[in-house]
């Protein structure tokens, strides 16, 4: 029930509209969030982790980017391009003695500003010293500062579209081969999570003279219909489910008890004085006070919500990437909530409205400066239009489907309502999905076995990896299962607490990516001889001891490939 309850507060990967409040009648369409939870602005904490450091290691540029690949008509009231912008991050990127540089690691954007992953992705900046690449990570098209047409960008939104935004990927690849040189032949491997996972994944099947390889974390791409064998459209909610479990880690009884929270919310919210109770024991602010039977069902999507969040979140270490570096989450945050509805020791009345409500605010108050609930407030309007963003997105092409049965799963039984769903589009966007099956159409859906060079990670934490792939595809098609993984955690910086499993599939990401860039090198002999120059520098410096090495990779390899260079 997200459609048309803008309580969700979303930022950007939501799927749910900030118009929607305008919209009648009220119609339901359950659509989980694809990616992080983003605050409104005043909610931003001094120890949030922004990493503006990385982003001054990096330059931006602007590219004129085509602003529709598939067409030589003009806009009859724009320009034909649209400023798209980039982080060159080259600081390990140095040519060899022959002129030849290094391979080039590519973040494929998604819905938000780039800066998101250019500071959180870990597994491209801990490795290029190794490999002697160089970063670039690009933004997607109408998200962030790349939008057509500035301030009027709502007013031309059909040039969304993943298809698109890989075009202006496949330009850019194309740019920096031409702009750098000794670049010309530079292998070039694609990295992206969730619907960033989808493009990279996207990108190497269309685009393999291009892209040399792809890492694809948290990519549920069969999460659409189609697919053959048919996707589960409850594997979301059962997901979440899943991480409030004793199995997972979570306190034992946890998701009977929010189960059973929901229907306590609903039957206590009937009549005024329930509703009234219910407002007193959530701290709900003044101007949320439940005034009726509606106010109740958008009170209960709005928490609910923080647990699909939670569980997209649920890392083993205190981290602010599901914020959006607003703050820090702690460690198993579904643990944590699921500890905190427990306290209550009750199954009804207030003290179970108020562990609801609580176990929320491990999302919602993280900064724990929010002194009442205010369901039903967006975030700041500079955040929200991301959302909103891919919501268009998802009523064109991105048609995912999600249900809940309150049976395998703790929340309560709702059938994907599509008619809801798409007559919801129409109303906000005055658009419908061209077809519900287009994505399996335009991508191949399970039948993608003519591809090659991708590695599929899917954490079982993760409520996303039922969308996933789970399984090998192919010799070259590679499904990584993390058990203790949550969205992306694989793409992430190394962390202490990392579990063994995101450990080894990192390891085994790294073999691939190796090997996929020896591959390439192998098509062009200044490349190969650059590659068995490289190899014989990292041989070298396997040999000196221990602690130089590391002394030098800390040096952030600088320094590194002038003492190569020089002999």
């Amino acid at each position: 029930m997200y459609f048309c309850s803008c309580i969700t507060l979303l930022p950007r990967m939501v799927l749910l509209l900030a118009l929607c409040l305008l919209v009648a009648p009220l119609v339901h369409a359950y659509k989980p969030p694809l990616s992080v939870y983003k605050p409104p602005r005043w909610q931003y904490t001094a120890t949030s982790q922004n990493n503006e450091d990385l982003v001054s290691r990096c330059k931006l540029q602007w590219r004129n980017a085509t602003l529709d690949h598939f067409t030589w008509a003009q806009p009859s009231d724009g320009p034909s391009w649209f400023m798209q912008r980039i982080f060159i991050c080259d600081e390990y990127w140095r040519p060899a003695p022959n002129g030849a540089r290094g391979p080039i690691f590519l973040y494929l954007g998604n819905e938000a500003d780039v800066t998101l992953y250019l500071n959180h992705t870990g597994l491209m900046w801990e490795n290029a010293p190794d490999f002697g690449a160089l970063l670039v990570f690009a933004e997607h098209r109408y998200y962030g500062q790349s939008k057509p047409w500035g301030v009027d960008v709502r007013k031309h939104m059909a040039y969304l579209t993943a298809e698109q935004a890989l075009a202006d990927y496949a330009e850019l690849i194309t740019e920096l081969h031409d702009s750098f040189p000794g670049a010309e032949h530079s292998p070039v491997i694609g990295f992206g999570g969730s619907y960033g996972g989808m493009l990279a994944a996207w990108m190497r099947l269309k685009y393999p003279h291009l892209l040399d390889g792809a890492i694809a974390a948290s990519a549920p791409i069969w999460n659409f219909y189609g697919e053959e064998p048919a996707f589960n459209e409850y594997a979301f909610a059962q997901g979440v489910t899943y991480d409030a479990s004793e199995e997972a880690g979570a306190a034992p009884g946890c998701t009977e008890t929010v189960r059973r929270g929901w229907q306590v919310l609903v039957d206590m919210g009937s009549d005024a004085g329930g509703r009234a109770d219910i407002s007193t024991a959530m701290k709900l602010c003044p101007d949320n006070q439940l005034k009726s039977k509606e106010d109740v069902v958008k009170l209960r999507d709005y928490l609910a919500s923080a647990w699909d969040y939670l569980a997209m979140g649920n890392f083993p270490y205190p981290s602010s990437y599901m914020t959006n570096g607003a703050g820090d989450l702690p460690a198993y945050p579904v643990r944590v909530a699921c500890d905190i509805i427990m306290e209550q020791d009750v199954w009804d009345g207030v003290k179970l409205m108020t562990g609801l409500a609580d176990a929320a605010g491990v999302l919602y108050n993280f900064s724990g400066q929010v002194e009442c609930l205010a369901p039903g407030t967006g975030p700041s309007p500079e955040s929200d239009e991301d959302a909103n963003f891919w919501d268009y997105q998802w009523c064109t092409e991105m048609v995912m489907p999600a249900s809940r049965d309150g049976v395998t799963d703790m929340f309560w039984k709702e059938t994907f309502n599509l008619t809801a769903a798409v007559e919801n589009c129409r109303n906000t966007w005055g658009v419908e999905p061209r077809s519900t099956v287009w994505a399996t159409t335009q991508w191949g859906g399970r039948d993608i076995a003519a591809g090659s060079n991708i590695v599929f990670s899917s954490g079982l934490l993760d409520p996303w990896h039922g969308g996933g792939v789970m399984e090998d595809v192919s010799k070259s098609l590679i499904a990584l299962v993390i058990p203790e993984g949550a969205h992306h955690l694989d793409l992430m910086f190394s962390h202490p607490l990392d579990p063994t499993s995101v450990i080894d599939a990192r390891t085994t990401e790294l073999k691939h990516i190796k090997k996929w860039i020896k591959h390439a090198s192998k098509r062009v002999p200044q490349q190969l001889e650059r590659l068995m120059w490289w190899e014989a520098q990292q041989q070298h410096q396997q040999h000196q001891p221990q602690q130089k090495w590391h002394q030098q990779k800390e040096r952030l390899g600088l320094g590194l490939w002038d003492a190569w260079l020089t002999g």
